[in-house]
């Protein structure tokens, strides 16, 4: 599986993003997909994720009910939509997958995208 992250910028506090992972390979379905993000100095920390089917998300405290996790598999693609930006929501966002991933454990998931950089000014 390899994925494609996309969607960041600089977006004002309040403001939204919609960030997007294009996954490739027959199998993404069966695939858990989640997002972390990894602030300057700081350890990557998990934002959301997704059940293989969609039908289970989890989210970070720190983002939940501003974010929302959803995917599409038809088309391939897991979206993070963002809203009620906060300036320490700046970070590299990384969406990843895992065929038996724990949600929140970044060690349990096999793929991961390059990142995309999504800056919040104040």
């Amino acid at each position: 599986v390899q994925l494609q992250a996309s969607g960041g910028g600089l977006v004002q506090a309040g403001g939204s993003l919609r960030l997007s992972c294009a996954a490739s390979g027959r199998t993404f379905s069966r695939y858990f997909m989640g997002w972390f993000r990894q602030a300057p100095g700081q350890e990557r920390e998990f934002v959301a994720s997704v059940s293989w089917n969609g039908g289970s998300t989890y989210y970070a405290d720190s983002v939940k009910g501003r974010f929302t996790i959803s995917r599409d598999i038809g088309k391939n693609t897991v979206l993070l939509q963002m809203n009620g930006l906060k300036p320490e929501d700046t970070a590299v966002y990384y969406c990843a997958a895992g065929s038996v991933a724990i949600p929140g454990l970044d060690g349990s998931y096999d793929y991961w995208g390059q990142g995309t950089q999504v800056t919040v000014s104040s």
